[in-house]
């Protein structure tokens, strides 16, 4: 019962803050906008999200093979965008996660496959953080309201805080960090992270595609955007977003709706922009995701691993 009753308040969070978003909304200028929708850029919006998804793919296989599971490109895409399918059923990003937790746990070990699901999302959260923090002196000026600079340095400082902690722990040598069971998974997870990051070979790469990651995510918003021939500039959209996103992450509500939709309100209305745009924009960037994980559960339903129920039991990683 309890993981019912999770789901509920998840899902009733997300119809309350998406009934907040909408409240205050003049529906007749989003009418008039939508009359001359921007198809085209919301088509954009949907194969940079695909290949955003490649982009994912590829970073995780580099993770993967520091974990001694290594995937190959073309069943790192599937498994993403299975993944994708079933981001849309649970908070943040969590079901998509765990799908992709099990479906390589069954070829390659349960223990290596959380490790590199957890340092793959390690690495987002690194480039997220490293992106706010570097945007703060453009960022900071943009946004008018001062309990919102105070927000946005405080969720900024604190992602980069916690990044570089988690890197720091995994430098770490000392014995206690492995005795106690949290903490030496989260050694183990962080020691795989400094070796991705800090590896001549796999490092720029892994940087690169991590900070290429959140930039089509501006890129997707963008489109979105200009699908709805919103008053904002592409720069706008970058200092904005990845605040957003990070806020998005949090796992409380179903698929980050309703939370990313009063995220971009309050945001756009912080940076002097219209505060509608800001929801419709969010509307369009949660259908865009909807859209393309609707694909990956076509790719789940004739993948033979939903058949296979050999494996529906993921057992403890000690």
């Amino acid at each position: 019962m309890r993981p019912t009753a999770f789901l509920l308040i998840r899902i009733l969070m997300s119809a309350g803050l998406l009934y907040l978003s909408l409240r205050n909304i003049a529906f007749d200028a989003v009418r008039a906008r939508l009359s001359d929708f921007g198809f085209g850029w919301f088509a954009l919006a949907i194969l940079v999200t695909l290949f955003q998804i490649v982009l994912s793919a590829v970073r995780w296989r580099e993770v993967t093979r520091r974990c001694d599971a290594p995937l190959d490109d073309a069943r790192a895409i599937k498994f993403n965008m299975i993944g994708t399918f079933f981001n849309q059923t649970l908070p943040s990003s969590i079901g998509g996660d765990a799908m992709r937790l099990w479906l390589l746990g069954r070829i390659a070990g349960w223990r290596e496959a959380t490790y590199s699901v957890l340092v793959d999302r390690a690495m987002g959260l690194i480039a997220l953080a490293t992106i706010i923090v570097c945007s703060l002196p453009w960022s900071y000026p943009l946004i008018t309201n001062r309990d919102g600079q105070v927000a946005l340095v405080v969720i900024g400082s604190v992602a980069l805080a916690a990044s570089l902690g988690f890197l720091l722990v995994g430098a770490l040598s000392w014995p206690w960090l492995k005795g106690w069971w949290p903490l030496r998974h989260v050694h183990a997870c962080g020691e795989i992270a400094n070796k991705v990051l800090f590896s001549a070979k796999s490092g720029p790469m892994v940087a690169v595609l991590s900070l290429a990651i959140h930039v089509l995510a501006v890129v997707i918003a963008w489109c979105c955007a200009m699908a709805i021939h919103a008053s904002v500039s592409f720069w706008q959209v970058f200092l904005l977003i990845p605040p957003i996103m990070l806020i998005t992450m949090l796992p409380i509500s179903i698929a980050g709706w309703g939370v990313r939709e009063a995220s971009m309100t309050v945001a756009f209305g912080y940076a002097g922009l219209m505060t509608s745009e800001g929801t419709v924009v969010s509307i369009l960037f949660g259908m865009v995701y909807f859209i393309v994980g609707a694909m990956g559960g076509l790719v789940w339903v004739s993948s033979p691993e939903k058949h296979d129920k050999a494996a529906a039991v993921v057992p403890r990683l000690d």
